[in-house]
């Protein structure tokens, strides 16, 4: 008796550039946003939730908000938690959403939604 060996259409046509496309559209969420690009153009983040890694350059806890800056070296945004503070110095990777608290002309102020902590 002779058997059959099962073939999958994985040579030519679409096959390999739809499961490419795949694999890059799931990896996408595990990558992080660059900083440059989100300062570049804020009103394209606004409101999106990104994930960004970088370094703690400072940490400031006020009265009524708490927030460190990052830089991953293709800008710096602040990070405003409800989560204890980051040492200076450390790696972090947030994930959070964008805010443009204002925007006069060419001058903005974007920040970073850090989301809650994880369990």
């Amino acid at each position: 008796m002779r058997t059959r060996r099962l073939r999958l259409p994985l040579r030519g046509g679409m096959t390999p550039w739809l499961l490419g496309s795949v694999l890059v559209v799931a990896c996408a969420s595990l990558l992080a946003t660059k900083i440059g690009d989100i300062q570049k153009t804020p009103g394209k983040y606004d409101g999106r939730s990104v994930t960004i890694a970088g370094t703690v350059t400072s940490a400031h806890n006020f009265l009524v908000v708490k927030y460190y800056d990052v830089d991953d070296g293709t800008g710096t945004i602040a990070v405003v938690t409800e989560s204890a503070l980051p040492n200076e110095g450390a790696s972090v990777r947030v994930k959070g959403k964008v805010n443009q608290a204002y925007a006069i002309g060419s001058a903005h102020l974007v920040v970073i939604l850090e989301g809650p902590p994880r369990r």
